[in-house]
């Protein structure tokens, strides 16, 4: 017998496949214990009695089946067993009307391409959802451009792009060629989501212009935010969210390079380390807080200078690379490669390697520990 608790894996698991429809099993570790995490789903291959809770109905299937195709295993996909389906309604009243509704009667494409924008997709939901952010679309109330309303709840959370594009339904041309997954918001901010995964995302720049430009008049109409978004990269690595931000480079109009685009590119990793940078990616005013608790404030640059960086400290230029941002950390090493000065970059321990392959000479690398940099900004393990 399983009981469907309250932060269990189980009842994670259903919850992002009633939202993402499938999972890719070579991500099952950002869900949690890697070995845990597939003995578990090893286990609901089989058929199994469910409940949601002690005396409640009892539940006698499969709850999940994994597919894959033409036997490759990056392709390899978890998604709800037909007859478990029924269980939606369990967690929420009619969500397996609304599943079957979003996932087409339970069909699902075969196509490679399209598994692998869903996997891009469930990945991003799954980090959200272990970072406290809400995901549920049949929770969140839909965005919209009849008016100007505060709509956007004030707590974190995550609009698929599949939904906020049904806005623009009278023009479909606008957003269809995109790699913008979804739009997460926070108190104060919006972030456009994309994931690169660990190949080199191609980059469609009038697209995804377009799509920046369509998410900044959601922001007004939702959330009443006037500033433009910026985004958020998921990858495997920091190289290869590195190369999708520099491969745009190669679009002849500058205006449409990623950087250019959303000036603000923060990376996070498809592990746990990334679900951590989420809780403070989505703190009210997260930036100020941190740079405040670095430097004093006669040692704050505030943006004024020639260059971008953070402060000045005893006679080195100071670049924050805590906020993870690809695209401030590329300007930040072409001012320096044009006018060498003594610099410094603060990072998690984690970015070390990466920083000092790419900056080589230019800068020094000060590690942070995160678990400190959290505690002094209120966030709890």
């Amino acid at each position: 017998m399983i009981t469907i608790r309250p932060g269990s894996h189980v009842l994670r698991l259903l919850q992002l496949l009633s939202v993402a429809g499938e999972f890719p099993v070579s991500s099952l570790s950002l869900l949690g214990n890697d070995r845990v995490i597939r003995m578990l789903v090893h286990k609901l291959e089989s058929v199994q009695d469910f409940r949601l809770k002690a005396g409640g109905e009892i539940y006698h299937t499969k709850l999940i089946q994994v597919s894959r195709v033409d036997g490759k295993n990056d392709t390899r996909t978890i998604r709800l067993y037909r007859k478990a389906i029924p269980l939606l309604d369990l967690l929420y009243p009619h969500l397996s009307d609304y599943y079957l509704e979003t996932f087409k009667g339970h069909s699902f494409s075969g196509d490679r391409f399209h598994i692998r924008r869903n996997h891009r997709v469930a990945e991003a939901l799954a980090a959200c959802m272990l970072a406290r952010i809400e995901i549920r679309p049949y929770i969140l109330p839909p965005l919209q451009k009849s008016a100007i309303s505060n709509i956007v709840p004030a707590s974190p959370s995550f609009y698929i792009a599949r939904d906020f594009k049904k806005t623009d339904a009278d023009r479909p041309n606008k957003t269809m060629f995109t790699r913008i997954i979804g739009a997460l918001f926070y108190k104060g901010g919006c972030y456009a989501v994309y994931n690169t995964r660990d190949a080199v995302m191609k980059w469609s720049g009038r697209g995804e212009l377009k799509a920046a430009r369509n998410l900044l008049e959601l922001t007004r109409m939702n959330a009443g935010l006037d500033d433009a978004p910026s985004a958020l990269l998921f990858g495997a690595t920091y190289e290869t969210a590195m190369k999708t931000v520099m491969e745009s480079d190669k679009n002849r109009r500058a205006d449409m390079r990623f950087d250019r685009i959303y000036t603000r590119v923060h990376f996070v990793p498809l592990d746990q380390t990334g679900v951590r940078l989420l809780r403070q990616f989505v703190l009210p005013d997260w930036n100020e807080k941190l740079l405040s608790r670095l430097f004093a404030p006669e040692e704050r640059s505030y943006n004024l200078g020639y260059m971008e960086y953070d402060a000045t400290v005893n006679g080195r230029k100071i670049l924050s690379h805590l906020d993870c941002d690809i695209a401030r950390l590329i300007r930040f090493s072409e001012a320096l490669k044009a006018n060498p000065e003594p610099a410094d970059v603060l990072c998690y321990s984690w970015q070390t390697e990466f920083l000092k392959s790419y900056l080589g000479s230019l800068a020094m690398i000060r590690e942070l520990e995160m678990s400190v940099v959290h505690a002094a900004m209120g966030l709890a393990l």
